[in-house]
C-alpha cells in the first residue's frame, strides 16, 4: 500500500485517543452549589444524609384509617382530624378513627392504610363510609422506602445532568465537590476569512469554524473565548506564548500542516510545547497535534491543533475534543455504541469518520451514509446524527456492525 496512509509518524486513532487519555492530567477540583453544577462531573461519592421519604406520607388525597385487618365495603369510621402537608401529624389514631389526609402530608400513628377520596363517603363532619374493599397498607409512602440515610447517591465521576441534579435536590444535597471546568482558548488562524458577499470576489471564503465551534461548547453549556490570529509565525508564538499561562486547552483550526503559511505546531514547539503526536491515520483530519506544556506551579497547558477543513474540525470535535475534556474532569472517552451498516462501503487506506444517518428498525439501529463527505463539506450535517468508524483497508459490507458516535449537533 502506497500513500500517506504510509506517511512515517503516522499514528492510529486508538493510539491518538490512548494518548490524549494517557497524557492528560485531571484538573483540580472545586466545590460548586448544586444548583451551579449543571454539565459538570462530581468529584467524590455523594451520600444521603437522610431518608426518602423523610416520614411516612400518604401518597394521594384522600383519609388514614385505623383498622386492624382488611376492610369491608361500606365500613365506617368516626373522623377526628385533618391532616394537611407540611404540617405535623399531632393526632394519634384508634381503632375504628380515621383523618381527612392530603398529599405528602405525614401518616399519624395508629394509621393502617389510606383510603382515596374517590372511595369515600363523607356521612357527616364525623364520619366517613369506605365503599369499596380496601387492604391495609394502601397508599402510605414508608420513610426511606426510597433511599436510606448513609446511602451511596451518585458515585465520582456522575455526569451533573437535569435529572441528577434534581435527584440530588430532592436528597437534601445542596453542595457538591466537582472537577474544575478547563478554561479554553480558541485559536482561529487564516487570513482568508470573507466578512461578506463582495469579500469572496478577492478569493476569501465564509467562515464555518468560528460558528461550529463556538455552538458545540454553548451546546455543552460552556463557554469559551474565541481569538482569530493572523498567518504570521510571529503572530501565532506570541499569542500561543500568552495563552498557555491562564489557559487549560488551547484549540486552533488550521495552520497544523506542512504548508509555508502553518505555523501553528513550530510556534508552539518554540514556545515549550512538548508534542505528544502529529498526524494520526485517518479521513478526514490527519495532520492533527496534540501538544502540552508544564507550567511553573505544576499545572499544564495542552494544544490540540486541528485541521482548517470544516469536516476535519466537526470530527475533530466529536472526537477527540470531546475525549480530551473527559480526560481532564477524570473521565474516558465518548461511548461508541454499534449499528447495522446499510449498505456497502469501498475501502480507503485510512480509517475513515463518515456523517450519516442512524435510524431504529424493528428495534434494531442502523446507519446509512450520506453524500458530500469531503472535509471542505458540512451540507450533510443537516441530516447526520451520527459519526460512523469505518476500518482502515477494508470492504465494508450491508449488514455489517460498525461503530458509531451519536451527535446531537
Amino acid at each position: 500500500m502506497s500513500g500517506c496512509a504510509t506517511e512515517q509518524g503516522l499514528i492510529s486513532v486508538d493510539q491518538a485517543l490512548d494518548l490524549i487519555l494517557r497524557e492528560t492530567t485531571t484538573l483540580k477540583t472545586e466545590q460548586l452549589m448544586l444548583n451551579q453544577a449543571l454539565h459538570r462531573y462530581l468529584a467524590e461519592n455523594v451520600y444521603s444524609k437522610i431518608n426518602l421519604p423523610i416520614f411516612s406520607q400518604s401518597a394521594v388525597d384522600g383519609y388514614a384509617i385505623c383498622a386492624q385487618s382488611s376492610i369491608e365495603e361500606d365500613t365506617e369510621f368516626e373522623l377526628i382530624g385533618e391532616i394537611r402537608a407540611g404540617q405535623q401529624a399531632a393526632v394519634s389514631l384508634k381503632a375504628g378513627q380515621a383523618v381527612r389526609i392530603f398529599t405528602g402530608a405525614p401518616i399519624p400513628a395508629g394509621a393502617t392504610t389510606v383510603a382515596r377520596q374517590e372511595i369515600v363517603h363523607l356521612s357527616n363532619s364525623t364520619c366517613i363510609k369506605v365503599e369499596k374493599n380496601l387492604s391495609l397498607d394502601v397508599d402510605i409512602r414508608h420513610a426511606g422506602e426510597e433511599i436510606t440515610c448513609g446511602q451511596l447517591l451518585a458515585e465520582q465521576g456522575q455526569y451533573l445532568s437535569v435529572g441528577a441534579i434534581a435527584s440530588l435536590s430532592m436528597a437534601g444535597i445542596q453542595t457538591v465537590e466537582v472537577f474544575c471546568y478547563p478554561k479554553v482558548a480558541v485559536v482561529i488562524t487564516g487570513d482568508e476569512v470573507a466578512e461578506n458577499i463582495e469579500d469572496l470576489a478577492s478569493g476569501k471564503i465564509f467562515d464555518a469554524n468560528t460558528p461550529l465551534i463556538h455552538a458545540w461548547f454553548q451546546q455543552a453549556g460552556q463557554s469559551v473565548d474565541i481569538i482569530h490570529v493572523e498567518d504570521s509565525a510571529a503572530a501565532v508564538k506570541t499569542l500561543l506564548q500568552s495563552l498557555s499561562e491562564h489557559y487549560d486547552l488551547i484549540l486552533s483550526t488550521g495552520g497544523i500542516s506542512v504548508g509555508d503559511y502553518d505555523f501553528i505546531r513550530p510556534a508552539a514547539l518554540d514556545s515549550g510545547f512538548q508534542q505528544i503526536f502529529w498526524k494520526v491515520k485517518q479521513k478526514p483530519g490527519k495532520p492533527m497535534f496534540f501538544a502540552r506544556q508544564r507550567r511553573e506551579d505544576g499545572s499544564h497547558c495542552y494544544l490540540l491543533g486541528l485541521p482548517g477543513n470544516p469536516a476535519a474540525v466537526y470530527v475533530g470535535m466529536q472526537v477527540y475534543v470531546s475525549t480530551l475534556l473527559f480526560a481532564l474532569q477524570g473521565q474516558q472517552q465518548p461511548h461508541w455504541i454499534t449499528a447495522i451498516l446499510t449498505h456497502d462501503l469501498k475501502p480507503d487506506e485510512r480509517e475513515r469518520f463518515l456523517r450519516m444517518s442512524v435510524t431504529v428498525d424493528q428495534a434494531t439501529l442502523k446507519v446509512t451514509s450520506l453524500s458530500k463527505q469531503q472535509s471542505h463539506m458540512l451540507s450533510n450535517l443537516m441530516q447526520a446524527n451520527a459519526l460512523v468508524r469505518v476500518p482502515a483497508a477494508t470492504a465494508m459490507h450491508a449488514g455489517q456492525i460498525v461503530k458509531v458516535l451519536l451527535i446531537q449537533g
